[in-house]
């Protein structure tokens, strides 16, 4: 078997991607198999907890027939798993897949709406009205910030080098970002995506332009240094 991690944050456009990359039906099945709140809210309310069990599902649930398996993982999964086993070891021939938003507000404030709303698909539906919070939004922006930097150190530590894949990129082109994954591991032809298999839009929309330039506004002074308190704390 040989398999990928799609690496990235909250808000950057994981869900979408993993959906594209699912629908080919030769990419793997790339879910949160080490979130199993997660996976017992959307998949199967038995879903274990126990990091051994996660990776048979993994090789098993995460797996086309073609032999390729599939995972997404944050920085915080990564935490949780990393006690209990050796990722690098009990996933054979993995591959990293690096995710990563360029519009690092937009993250910020799609990931306070979320929270706000409830609302972390598009297909959920909303159970509260968002409201503008600068301060939330400054905290936010600081969690995106930690987790892309904690991806950076991780692969400049270890000399990997993961398929590099960008939000912006991907909502432009997906069938290349496809590609990429494709190639890397292998898999020719590069498999088709499946537009009906993909259910997951975009969320921005005008609340999210008017938060950004209110923010901006608000918080934008350019003669200030934010602290370092922001990205030393995670949430």
């Amino acid at each position: 078997m040989k398999g990928y991690a799609v690496c990235g944050a909250p808000r950057s456009g994981s869900n979408y991607f993993c959906d594209v990359l699912t629908s080919t039906g030769q990419l793997g099945r790339p879910r949160e198999y080490f979130n199993g709140d997660a996976r017992r809210r959307y998949d199967d309310p038995s879903y274990p907890d126990d990091p051994a069990l996660q990776i048979k599902h993994i090789l098993t649930t995460g797996a086309t027939p073609n032999g390729v398996y599939a995972l997404k993982l944050f920085p915080g999964l990564f935490d949780r798993v990393s006690p209990h086993l050796k990722l690098t070891q009990a996933l054979p021939n993995l591959t990293f897949v690096r995710l990563r938003r360029l519009d690092v507000l937009g993250q910020a404030l799609s990931w306070v709406r979320s929270i706000q709303t409830g609302q972390f698909r598009s297909t959920e539906t909303a159970n509260a009205e968002p409201q503008f919070d600068g301060p939330l939004i400054a905290t936010y922006l600081g969690q995106v910030c930690q987790r892309n930097a904690r991806w950076d150190m991780y692969f400049a530590r270890t000399g990997l080098r993961p398929v590099e894949v960008t939000y912006e990129d991907l909502a432009e082109n997906p069938q290349e970002a496809v590609d990429q994954v494709a190639g890397r591991l292998g898999v020719h032809p590069s498999p088709r995506i499946d537009p009906s298999q993909v259910l997951l839009r975009r969320q921005s929309d005008a609340v999210s332009a008017e938060w950004r330039a209110r923010f901006i506004w608000e918080f934008g002074d350019r003669d200030v240094m934010d602290g370092a308190d922001l990205l030393s704390r995670t949430l």
